[in-house]
């Protein structure tokens, strides 16, 4: 149950959720801009999203009510009647994350964990560093990519050979971050204008307005 106040507020995301949000919001800003350099900046920036993402697919098994995926996980015809309601000012308000909401959050997590983890294989493999050295290797990638990587005359890979594979799919990933970051800061707006509510603020304090 979500503890009411005096004020007619909700407290809806706990502190690991409010957290959470403005820890990659801010990693992934970070690693974004800074483009790799200098690396020990980027890098730390991609640990801290692995670590977060890692935090809250667990807190959304076992965290409160409204952490939870069972909460806000829906089919995808829920989440476009929602948004063809939201379109027309019919959009049901919802406490919580609305359908569409909880979409955007998986498909965030999704790409973020793709990003980090791809930058990791990125780093063990060209430089053999970083929690994923010795695990990943060039042989690790699959065989529509080993098809473009260079090859030495013994057919094998050269020095670093595979780096460049696993760094396209981490530029191709990030990129998809920041588009689906966009979509998700334009859904917020809208909602937000649609609900007559702030939910930036909501974010920050974790507190919504508990009934219409």
């Amino acid at each position: 149950m979500d503890d009411a106040s005096d004020n007619g507020l909700v407290r809806v995301w706990d502190p690991l959720i409010r957290i959470g949000h403005w820890v990659l919001a801010v990693a992934f800003a970070t690693a974004y801009l800074t483009g790799g350099e200098p690396q020990w900046l980027h890098t730390s920036a991609g640990y801290a999203i692995a670590v977060t993402v890692a935090l809250r697919l667990l807190w959304g098994l076992v965290g409160p009510r409204r952490a939870r995926f069972s909460d806000f996980v829906t089919g995808p015809g829920r989440v476009f009647a929602y948004l063809r309601d939201l379109l027309t000012g019919r959009a049901e308000r919802h406490l919580g994350h609305s359908p569409a909401g909880g979409a955007m959050t998986l498909a965030l997590l999704f790409a973020l964990a793709v990003t980090a983890l791809s930058g990791m294989a990125t780093l063990a493999v060209e430089e053999g560093q970083g929690p994923l050295a010795g695990i990943v290797t060039s042989a690790s990638l699959p065989i529509w990519a080993e098809e473009d990587e260079d090859h030495d005359e013994y057919g094998e890979h050269g020095e670093g050979g595979g780096g460049e594979a696993f760094e396209e799919i981490h530029e191709f990933a990030a990129n998809a971050t920041l588009l689906l970051i966009l979509l998700h800061l334009a859904g917020v707006a809208w909602a937000s204008r649609a609900h007559g509510e702030n939910l930036v603020r909501a974010m920050i304090d974790g507190r919504k307005r508990s009934a219409e």
